[in-house]
């Protein structure tokens, strides 16, 4: 009996220092995949090239306005003076440092905590725990990449498509964009896991055995290297890739999907249309001109600017119980079903008006901000009743709308991966009830709501593909 003890206690020992040894010696890894592989090998990339000069700068972001466009009013850039340009950047001098100073103390604590030492110690049995299960249960395979600013991106791929499943879920890929907080050992990733699909997790720069800084930028360059290693090293098909963002991860999943329009699916779940608000929410009232400034020039995490950039199926997973996305009070906790301050609603919104303009039109928009107001799935779905949607007209009016435009498209490059590009005009001439119903419809198709708070494991039959005409 001694014996049996002692041997179990010596392999349980050894495990333990695996699981430690493949924590701590990440680093000394050699790199399985680098930014520019591809570029080296003579391959071909369908966005915007980085050249080595450029490389340390980052991939492309989109950027507004606010962050370097003429103000209203002002003469353009080219037309000012150089004395006009100097005394304009003297002028804003002490706000960009109030901002940077800002940004590179609380500000990156309060966007980005999981980068802090204290909670990767925190949580460092949790995560050895979860690579440990990963490795052992669905033979999850680490790899290290390198981002084009010399990050190096802790990756962990479990790969289906040796047994599919008898709905063929593991021929499609996930790549899982995690949270502020979260990480691929104990992440998001366990719903489309355990649903059945080949998936792939990755850690924020800063986190996990990630090297780095968290930053919208950083991120964006671990993502960019992320679905290239997927599509050129794993060799799955860009429309067998689903891009999957929980919370924070909405910016990197929704970066993705605009600058590789290809890809086949995307999936927002618990996550805002942009950053801006829920900072206001947090910080002091007089403290709102240099918050905004420092979202814009250090945090701008502009997810439905990027959403709407890209032509494919996606869903949004609205979780009903979630005060962390939510405006409607401050620091109070969330009445149940009070969903009405929810920035996924905005979300929403966002896209059926950039996608459909003319069913979106105030009756339209109206109806669809009713709807959201429901708080339970028996609310959601006795609303649905009572406006006595036909889908079967509304989706016979889509298909046909979309026939003539493939039609008239033929040949032509205006015809996208993903069919006619948006906005569409289907829902000129219709009258108000039927323009009101086909906006419902189309509400409902793009948004699912789950009765969940923000950080509850997503249940893996909650996970779905998006819907497609």
């Amino acid at each position: 009996m001694c014996v049996i003890c002692f041997v179990k206690a010596l392999v349980h020992v050894f495990k333990i220092y695996l699981t430690a040894s493949y924590t701590y010696t990440f680093r000394s890894w050699p790199v399985a995949f680098r930014w520019d592989d591809v570029r080296a090998a003579g391959g071909s990339s369908s966005h915007r090239a980085l050249t080595c000069a450029a490389a340390a700068a980052g991939v492309w972001l989109l950027r507004d306005e606010a962050l370097g466009g003429d103000a209203l009013g002002r003469p353009p850039r080219g037309v000012r003076s150089q004395a006009q340009c100097l005394l304009q950047q003297l002028r804003g001098l002490p706000g960009h440092l109030a901002s940077y100073a800002l940004a590179h103390s609380l500000g990156r604590w309060l966007v980005y905590p999981g980068s802090l030492s204290l909670m990767r110690r925190v949580l460092l049995p949790l995560l050895q725990h979860g690579q440990e299960r990963l490795v052992e249960r669905y033979h999850g395979r680490r790899a290290k990449l390198v981002a084009c600013d010399g990050n190096e991106i802790d990756t962990m791929f479990m790969d289906r498509r040796q047994d599919p499943g008898s709905q063929g879920h593991g021929l499609r890929l996930v790549i899982c964009c995690e949270g502020n907080a979260g990480f691929y050992e104990m992440g998001c990733l366990s719903a489309p896991l355990e649903a059945g699909y080949s998936v792939l997790g990755w850690n924020h720069p800063g986190f996990g055995g990630s090297t780095g800084v968290p930053s919208p930028q950083h991120d964006a360059n671990a993502m960019d290297v992320v679905v290239q290693y997927a599509l050129h090293c794993l060799h799955f098909s860009p429309a067998h890739v689903v891009v999957y963002g929980w919370s924070v991860g909405g910016f990197t999943a929704t970066w993705a999907t605009m600058t590789y329009p290809g890809l086949g699916a995307l999936v927002l779940d618990a996550t805002f249309d942009d950053l801006v608000p829920l900072a206001l929410k947090v910080m002091p009232h007089s403290w709102k001109g240099l918050v905004v400034r420092t979202v814009r020039e250090h945090f701008n995490l502009n997810v439905a600017e990027q959403l709407c950039c890209y032509p494919g199926p996606v869903l949004l997973l609205r979780r009903t119980q979630d005060d962390v996305v939510s405006t409607s009070g401050r620091l109070r906790p969330l009445s149940p079903g009070g969903v009405e301050g929810n920035r996924g609603n905005e979300l929403l919104l966002r896209l059926l008006e950039h996608r459909y303009p003319a069913v979106m039109a105030p009756e339209g928009r109206s109806v669809v901000i009713r709807w959201l107001r429901a708080g339970s799935l028996a609310q959601e779905a006795a609303f649905y009743a009572r406006c006595r949607v036909d889908e079967k007209w509304c989706l016979a009016l889509l298909r046909s709308y979309r026939a003539r435009c493939e039609e008239g498209l033929q040949g032509e490059e205006a015809q996208g991966p993903h069919g006619p590009a948006f906005p569409w005009l289907v829902g000129q001439g219709l009258s108000s009830r039927r323009r009101r119903r086909l906006a419902l419809f189309l509400a409902r198709k793009h948004l699912k709501n789950v009765e969940a708070t923000h950080f509850s494991p997503l249940e893996p039959e909650e996970f779905q593909l998006p819907w497609g005409l």
